[in-house]
């Protein structure tokens, strides 16, 4: 028999006891070495050669991530790892750490109990820490830590045992730090420390790896650990304290099983009925119970088709089954169960129990982030990004006879990642694709090319910009066509406690009304006007502030309508509008319903909000981005320069390590071919990353020239109405 074979049946022994399963997934700003460490779980999982490892990056499946050097696709394995004499079921999920694919990240998160988050010693937690610890928080995963590369600190820094251990504690409590403000409102306490065993130390390349747990049972000290690292006796060290074993130790003792976790995180994932026979069934991860299963991540497979993998929170899955996909008509059958082993996926002839994570095929309407069900129930929380799309790219089939592929396959990669956005023109043969950033739209065309054979032609990157009030506007008058009907409509700016709040999935219409209305009073709007809230939108409200008007009720579907609409297309260029609340204070409506109908009642609600935008001031706002340059003291000035130039604002520098850290903030347009030329500025010696920081207005002298630039491009009418005198 097969190795793998083998190892497929050890781990289907262990799928009925949920004790025994730890769902985990490892994350860490780019670079800092999951993929690495992951190697070394596999390998002492036996799965992988005990030599390759390190090497092999096993988990990074694809093509491109082998040649880029960096993981792009979230990737899944099953493993056994034998703890206090029993063996564990080890469902192992490796993330990217590029800020690119952050959306793989989050919804890693939705399917695990236990976060790996592996921080460089010499690098210490970065800007990605922090966002994948945020996202893990979020979705109520418990956090440990794995602290990578300690042999730099011995080999090229040469530090001593109090310069190192100083360093070390200092990684350490910046992460609780980031924790503390995560979780300050929660009733447990996550931070990780030495003493407790949540921490372990070691090199993900030298497969080497101490805890304080280990350290008691090898007897190795770090006085030990310094002398075989200096004399290169690497080999020994590993042998000695094998990395795999110090860590999957770790998260058998520490990361909680199913039957722990399920409880806490149905009530922060689910908003169904708490007293359901359902929610006991996901409370219990109880396999006999109906199923109810969260497809994560979708995946397509020459072979087997399309491939949803996600977590089972209860019942057990079969082929054969027939199951609801929220959001959809009609039922899926399920074609195979299995589970993945790195890029392979393995059929089971059994089916799959609640508390673990499986790959399904035949579930053809799942898109990443649906639930899917044997009984129609309350979906489970949409999964929300913390950033979203900022960059957009046209992309044309270089042959006519293509086109119905293309629209095929950017429909799949739109089901595949929730965080690219697809609008495809069918008229002109032009679709657009927006994501995270030029790296995200880079790879997407890249194997849109190589996966499905498509030649296609990529247009220049367009920054996607926003609209947004800046003051109260007075009340303003919407007419209808026929001019039988009139709204009357204010719009001033939202707060941005409410908007983040929107953003992070904490209020939203789709909460009973009570709890919205606490949130949004939590963030801080008056009572009155949380009683009112008739829409949101995006970040948008509509509040109806209207009293007691005849058939406002059966038109008020229209008014959205026009509402979303206005919104969707700002007054400015077309772009979409945010942060902006509206209110609608009266209207006056035609008895007939023939003369209040669709053709009326929505160009009078758009054209009512366009004028109340325009009466408070919108302004474009473009994206921007957190900037941080690591760089030798030398070419401090000209690494500075390059963020400087580009219209941004250096606000920190500071000596770490031999390196010179230079943080800033800059505009994304600006940050287009930033890499080619941040590179020969410092000849190669800087490295960088950025991360989405939001939108700000852009400056006022800027702003005409911007807005007539976007509505040349759209060939939208080039004067502006004139009651936009203000820009």
């Amino acid at each position: 028999m097969g190795r793998r074979k083998k190892i497929v049946q050890e781990c289907e022994k262990l799928m009925d006891k949920p004790e025994q399963i730890r769902n985990i997934a490892i994350a860490a700003h780019v670079d800092h070495g999951k993929t690495t460490l992951s190697d070394n779980l596999l390998a002492g999982a036996g799965m992988i050669s005990d030599e390759t490892a390190g090497q092999q990056l096993a988990m990074d499946t694809k093509e491109d991530e082998q040649e880029r050097g960096i993981t792009i696709d979230a990737a899944n394995v099953s493993m056994t790892h034998e703890w206090e004499g029993e063996n564990h079921l080890i469902n192992l999920i490796d993330t990217p750490g590029h800020v690119d694919f952050g959306g793989d990240v989050t919804r890693a998160m939705r399917a695990v109990d236990g976060a790996l988050v592996v921080v460089d010693a010499v690098e210490g937690a970065m800007p990605q820490t922090e966002t994948v610890l945020r996202q893990a928080l979020r979705e109520g995963v418990k956090p440990a830590l794995f602290i990578n590369k300690v042999d730099r600190l011995i080999n090229e820094l040469q530090e001593g045992p109090e310069e190192m251990q100083k360093r070390l504690v200092d990684v350490i409590s910046d992460v609780n730090e980031l924790i503390r403000g995560m979780t300050e409102e929660k009733d447990y306490d996550w931070t990780v420390s030495v003493e407790d065993g949540t921490v372990a130390f070691g090199s993900a390349l030298y497969k080497w790896g101490v805890s304080m747990p280990s350290m008691e049972e090898t007897g190795i000290s770090f006085g030990d650990i310094m002398e075989l690292e200096r004399g290169g006796d690497r080999q020994e060290l590993h042998e000695r304290t094998p990395l795999s074993d110090v860590v999957l130790d770790m998260v058998a003792e520490h990361f909680p099983n199913p039957l722990d976790a399920q409880p806490r995180r149905i009530p922060t994932v689910w908003r169904g009925d708490s007293e359901s026979d359902l929610a006991r069934q996901m409370r219990e991860v109880d396999d006999d119970g109906e199923v109810v299963f969260m497809a994560t991540d979708i995946s397509m497979d020459p072979h087997a088709g399309e491939i949803a993998t996600g977590r089972l929170f209860s019942g057990t899955i079969r082929k054969g089954q027939e199951l609801y996909v929220s959001g959809t008509a009609g039922k899926n059958r399920v074609q195979s169960v299995g589970v993945f082993m790195g890029g392979e996926r393995e059929e089971l002839d059994r089916g799959v129990p609640a508390g673990n994570i499986a790959a399904v095929t035949g579930l053809r309407d799942a898109i990443a982030g649906s639930t899917v069900s044997s009984v129609e129930m309350t979906p489970f929380e949409s999964i929300e990004h913390i950033s979203e799309p900022v960059i957009t790219k046209s992309v044309e089939a270089e042959r006519m006879d293509d086109l119905p592929k293309l629209i095929q396959t950017l429909q799949q990669v739109a089901k595949e990642d929730p965080t690219i956005r697809i609008e495809i023109n069918e008229d002109t043969g032009e679709h657009l694709i927006s994501g995270q950033g030029e790296l995200h739209l880079e790879v997407i065309t890249q194997r849109i090319r190589d996966n499905q054979g498509i030649p296609v032609r990529t247009g220049e990157p367009i920054v996607v910009y926003r609209e947004q009030v800046q003051g109260e506007s007075h009340e303003v008058e919407g007419v209808s066509p026929n001019r039988h009907n009139k709204f009357y409509i204010t719009a001033e700016p939202l707060s941005q406690d409410i908007v983040d709040s929107i953003k992070l999935g904490e209020i939203s219409m789709d909460m009973p009304e009570l709890e919205r209305r606490e949130a949004l009073q939590e963030a801080g709007m008056d009572k009155d006007t949380s009683q009112n809230v008739e829409h949101i939108h995006g970040t948008n409200i509509l509040i109806d502030d209207t009293k007691g008007i005849q058939h406002l009720n059966e038109t008020m579907e229209l008014v959205i309508e026009g509402l979303e609409e206005a919104l969707d297309d700002g007054p400015l260029a077309a772009e979409p509008v945010q942060g902006t609340l509206l209110r609608l204070h009266d209207a006056r409506l035609h008895e007939d319903t023939i003369h209040r109908g669709p053709a009326q009642v929505i160009p009078a609600t758009r054209d009512a909000v366009h004028r109340a935008l325009i009466a408070g001031q919108v302004k474009l706002l473009e994206p921007i981005q957190n900037v941080r340059i690591d760089v030798p003291s030398e070419y401090m000035g000209s690494a500075s320069g390059e963020i400087q130039g580009r219209r941004g604002r250096v606000d920190d520098m500071y000596q770490e390590g031999d390196l010179m850290v230079i943080e800033g903030i800059a505009p994304v347009e600006e940050m287009i071919g930033f890499s080619s030329d941040v590179r020969s500025a410092t000849e190669g010696r800087a490295s960088w990353n950025t991360e989405n920081a939001g939108f700000r207005v852009l400056s006022d002298n800027l702003q005409r020239e911007k807005i007539m630039e976007i509505r040349e491009r759209k060939g939208m009418k080039l004067e502006l109405s004139q009651a936009i005198d203000y820009i």
